[in-house]
């Protein structure tokens, strides 16, 4: 039996039989159940509540009109357990007794970057006014998560290994890494290059990618693909 406590690798996670409906983010494991009216997806929220009770352990749920989004992750160890895997597969089998199908089309998490090299200065400022706290890697959270968390580059060094990125024409303080599951990180470059996107490099994908806009402000695809 797999230590509940164990953190499990991406790639354990990628093996793991039982999880074709959900994506690992960032975070955690994510599913999409698209219930197709409120009614259905209360119902769905209510098993997944009574198992999360049970098991001691408890996920992340938005319930809206046409759909259900759970994200699993052991927060006690910073990443996704046996624990995780076991609700998963019992949070799948709820949606296919319902009728209710998955949909890992778009699964999504945002993560916020501000280029700054004083980011402790200025942690207290942006959780104050995010309504959050500075969590214990000095950057501003959310424990209720209505905003996603902030986190601060600091200035890097070109080097052989990570040549510094074209030049922009103006100065952009702000990005998004936008994380992504491993099976979508190319077609969601390519959706927003044709929506108007350059491609600025994609010397790491799929563990990222850098676009930017029209206007030249860049932003990040992100995958755990290649990652710890």
């Amino acid at each position: 039996m797999a230590d509940p406590k164990q953190k499990l690798t991406a790639q354990q996670v990628r093996e793991t039989d039982g999880l074709d409906d959900w994506r690992l983010l960032l975070t955690g494991i994510r599913a999409r159940f698209r219930t197709g009216d409120f009614a259905t997806g209360l119902a769905l929220v209510d098993r997944i509540g009574a198992a999360a009770e049970e098991a001691d352990h408890h996920p992340d749920v938005s319930l809206t009109y046409p759909e259900v989004v759970v994200t699993l992750s052991s927060h006690d160890v910073g990443g996704v357990t046996s624990r995780d895997v076991d609700l998963a597969r019992r949070i799948s089998g709820f949606a296919a007794e319902a009728g209710v199908e998955a949909d890992v089309a778009g699964l999504t998490q945002i993560e916020p970057g501000l280029d700054t090299a004083a980011g402790e200065r200025l942690a207290p400022f942006y959780a104050a006014l995010l309504g959050g706290e500075v969590g214990e890697h000095g950057e501003p959270v959310d424990p209720s998560g209505q905003v996603p968390g902030l986190w601060f580059q600091g200035p890097t060094e070109p080097s052989e290994d990570d040549p510094a990125l074209p030049e922009q024409d103006h100065e952009q303080r702000w990005h998004f890494d936008v994380w992504v599951p491993e099976d979508d990180g190319e077609r969601r470059v390519q959706a927003a290059i044709a929506a108007g996107g350059r491609l600025v490099s994609d010397r790491f994908a799929p563990s990222y990618w850098v676009l930017e806009d029209a206007d030249g402000n860049r932003h990040c695809v992100c995958t755990r693909s290649g990652r710890s």
